[in-house]
């Protein structure tokens, strides 16, 4: 029986593995057999984390944390979730390897994806041009021209922090309306850097090794036009990944994981959930990172409440809640 199992190994779940392992809870970390670490993986240079003054690779800054994590204790398994099972005082987590682990809580940090257009280039310039995080790379495009795509608030948000970087931005949007606030609107409608090109879906990227332009269809009349751009950000949304957890735990109308306040807590005793997951706002490395110290936290002052109530033994070997 474990103490702690945290699934996810981006910002959040590594940094609930610190604060767990220090504590000496000896949790376990199911870091995904694709996708461990979490966006950042696909993440060129982050120069907004903490204690990086010089920047540092997406990729290094997640192998610098998880092996802080492991220094202090914490197992991390290289493995999907297929199932859980979190209500009762035993919560169970099953892989799609075939194993099964059992613990006393469970930590949450499976992170959101940024939905994509879903062509084929933009898988192969991601890092090159193609982004998905005005914050984490506008700095990148000082004083050249690049496209935004969406049509929401996000949208409009990403374009004019990026006119305060970029020479020109277009805001290519497959609608003659937006679907963003009005005084998001006003504020993109207003900055004269923005220019928006409307009835237009993104359908090619063009270039080697970097970003030198778009290929656009008209979704009126189907024609097809070139666009002389730098960079490309997507900006159509993101999804929480709560697959997991339907049923089980409370959702937000953002469809986010629930929250007590300024907790980790969700609806059912001992289940925490931390970073992306329950954050449908800020989405950045540092305050998933802050998420998770939140969740260690609460996760080790549930179980020292259990412990001080004279909880009955599940099993004295912390090893023994892994079952092949």
């Amino acid at each position: 029986m474990h103490n702690v199992i945290i699934i996810g190994s981006g910002p959040a779940g590594y940094t609930a593995a610190i604060y767990a392992a220090r504590a000496e809870l000896e949790p376990i970390v199911i870091a995904s057999s694709v996708e461990a670490g979490g966006e950042l993986m696909n993440t060129t240079d982050v120069e907004n984390f903490p204690g990086f003054p010089e920047g540092i690779l997406g990729p290094d800054l997640m192998a610098k944390m998880q092996a802080q994590a492991e220094r202090f204790g914490t197992k991390v398994v290289y493995d999907d979730v297929d199932s859980i099972q979190l209500d009762g005082p035993v919560k169970t987590v099953k892989t799609m390897l075939g194993d099964t682990y059992e613990a006393r809580s469970v930590i949450i940090a499976t992170g959101s994806a940024y939905r994509k257009i879903g062509i084929s280039d933009e898988e192969r310039l991601s890092g090159r041009g193609v982004s998905w995080c005005a914050t984490c790379d506008g700095f990148f495009f000082k004083g050249k021209t690049i496209a935004v795509v969406g049509g929401g608030d996000s949208a409009m948000e990403e374009a004019t922090f990026l006119t305060r970087f970029a020479e020109k931005v277009y805001l290519v949007h497959r609608r003659d309306s937006l679907r963003a606030s009005k005084i998001m609107q006003e504020r993109a409608f207003t900055n004269p850097k923005i220019e928006f090109v409307w009835n237009n879906e993104v359908v090619g990227i063009t270039g080697e090794d970097a970003v030198t332009g778009l290929t656009l269809r008209n979704t009126t009349d189907g024609t097809e036009s070139k666009l002389d751009v730098q960079g490309l950000f997507v900006a159509i949304g993101n999804d929480p990944r709560t697959h997991l957890v339907h049923g089980q735990l409370d959702l937000t109308p953002d469809g986010t994981i629930a929250v007590d306040g300024r907790s980790s807590k969700t609806n059912v005793p001992g289940v925490f959930a931390a970073g992306d997951v329950i954050d449908p706002t800020y989405r950045q490395a540092a305050t998933a990172a802050g998420s998770g110290t939140v969740a260690a936290l609460d996760a080790e002052h549930y179980l020292a409440a259990l412990d001080e109530a004279g909880e009955p033994d599940t099993g004295a070997d912390q090893l023994a809640g892994h079952v092949a």
